[in-house]
């Protein structure tokens, strides 16, 4: 069997991710992780969506991770995302995580706002 190994241009990806953290490029992030074309940021949750509005032309989907377990969105978030047409899917941040990994590696315009585990 042979192996590829997965490039991505641009964009990093989410290395790995433990009980309140993530690893994006050898590099730990405590707490909830924001993803965008524009870089890796610190994320104060579902009352932090600034950085996501303003991203989204350069977004072909966002996923939202909501911690271990997959979970109902804050109505006010949701209705903010679809004011302003951010399209998203809601989905536990471990999923969310490795989705986000597989539609970058397709070169795909992706961006993960990730509550932590």
């Amino acid at each position: 069997m042979q192996l590829k190994e997965i490039t991505y241009d641009g964009q990093p990806p989410i290395d790995s991710y433990g009980p309140g953290f993530f690893r994006v490029e050898d590099k730990i992030h405590d707490g909830h992780l924001l993803m965008l074309p524009t870089g890796v940021f610190q994320w104060g949750g579902f009352d932090d969506l600034e950085k996501i509005i303003a991203a989204i032309d350069a977004l072909d989907v966002i996923f939202i991770g909501t911690g271990a377990d997959m979970a109902q969105i804050p109505a006010a978030a949701r209705a903010i995302f679809e004011k302003n047409a951010v399209p998203f899917e809601v989905m536990a941040s471990p999923s969310a995580s490795r989705t986000y990994n597989i539609l970058l590696s397709e070169g795909r315009r992706v961006g993960a706002a990730l509550i932590a585990v």
